[in-house]
Formats: structure tokens, sequence, C-alpha cells
């Protein structure tokens, strides 16, 4: 069956991010992108991780969690119930959206865009049905990991050994289907030769399973 891409640039929330949406005819579900920089939604590797994502029929969301001038306070890049939040109003706008609606939903999200995730996640059981952590925080949300009910991957680079740990105990804590992949020599960015493409079909996969019907 052939896909036809749509693509459109969208406001999200009552900051207006901005974010950019592609949706496939016809779609099997949406994957919300977090990104916790401003303007991070517009790097190369996070466009390459969305039209992967795109590649197995799902719709893409991805955007940016803080504004320009929020960005350039640290402290609002590490404000995990700040960054939360606006994921929640990205998940809001999707029920509202024509083309987004009816889908089920998961959330991809990297460092302390994961942890936002977790936390939005567990406070709508009733809309994210996937996530997926690429070399993420989970610490940063501990409190909220046993509400997830989200089947969950985690995603962690072999040489990030410290976010390892922490991915490894978070992983207890999950009550959720969960899973936790290793990428052999892989750092915390995944920026080496074939670590992000390990991490795109290691969450292509997941999304395909949970909100696909595998398909």
């Amino acid at each position: 069956m052939s896909t036809v891409l749509t693509a459109e640039p969208v406001h999200l929330g009552s900051l207006a991010l901005p974010g950019d949406l592609v949706v496939p005819v016809p779609a099997l579900g949406l994957v919300v992108l977090a990104q916790g920089c401003s303007r991070d939604r517009l790097s190369t590797r996070n466009q390459w991780v969305a039209r992967a994502v795109q590649r197995t029929r799902m719709a893409t969301l991805l955007f940016d969690l803080l504004t320009d001038e929020e960005a350039c306070d640290r402290h609002r890049a590490v404000d995990v119930d700040l960054l939360a939040q606006r994921v929640l109003e990205a998940i809001h706008w999707t029920e509202h959206h024509p083309e987004l609606a009816h889908l089920r939903l998961g959330l991809f999200g990297t460092s302390t865009g994961a942890a936002a995730a977790l936390v939005a996640a567990a406070a709508r059981p009733d809309r994210v049905g996937a996530l997926v952590c690429g070399g993420g925080r989970p610490d940063l949300a501990q409190a909220s990991l046993p509400r997830v009910q989200a089947a969950t991957l985690l995603i962690v680079g072999g040489l990030d050994t410290d976010v390892l740990k922490l991915n490894r105990l978070a992983l207890r804590q999950l009550p959720s289907p969960k899973r936790l992949e290793v990428v052999p020599g892989a750092g915390h960015l995944f920026q080496e030769p074939g670590a992000l493409r390990s991490v795109a079909a290691f969450a292509c996969g997941w999304f395909r399973e949970h909100l696909g019907n595998g398909r």
C-alpha cells in the first residue's frame, strides 16, 4: 500500500510553541516527539528519527518544549514539571485535531524530555499507549514511574554507564509492559556510527507493536 505524507507547521499550547506535524495517509498511530531544547526539533538527528517513525505509517508531532528565551535559562531545561506540562498541552492539542484525535498515541523523549514524557504518560494513561525513552533520565520522574501504564521502552548506550544504571533502576519500578535495550558501543547521544539507526529501529518496532498492532 502506498503512503502519502501530509505536512504542516503547527503551534501548540498557551505559548504557541512551534512544531512540525506529518501525517501519513493512512496512519496507524501518532508519535509525539518531545525535545527539551529550543529549536531542537530542527536538528538533523531529530528530523531523521521522525522520518524513520513516519515510514512505519505513524504520524509524528515534533516540537520544542521551551521557547527560545526559556532555553537560555538552564534551570528551565531541567524543570521536569514544566516540561511535562508542555507535553500534556500537546496531548490535549492532538485530541482536538480532526486527523489525530482517533489515533492511538505514543511519546518519544530524550534526556530530560524522556522524564517529561514519563510524567505525562502517568498523568494521561487514557491517552498514552506507548512510550520510548532514548538516553533518558527516568530518575527525574521517579515519583511517576509506578503510575506509568503505557508500554515503555528504555534505550541506553552501552558506554553511557551512569545513565544505564539509572535506567536499570527505573525498569524495576515500572509496572507496565516494559523493556530495556542497550546499544553496544554507544554513548549518551548515540553519535557513533549506526547507533542512531539502532535507536530508531528499536523505537519503530515498539510503536508498531503497541500502537499499530504489529503492522
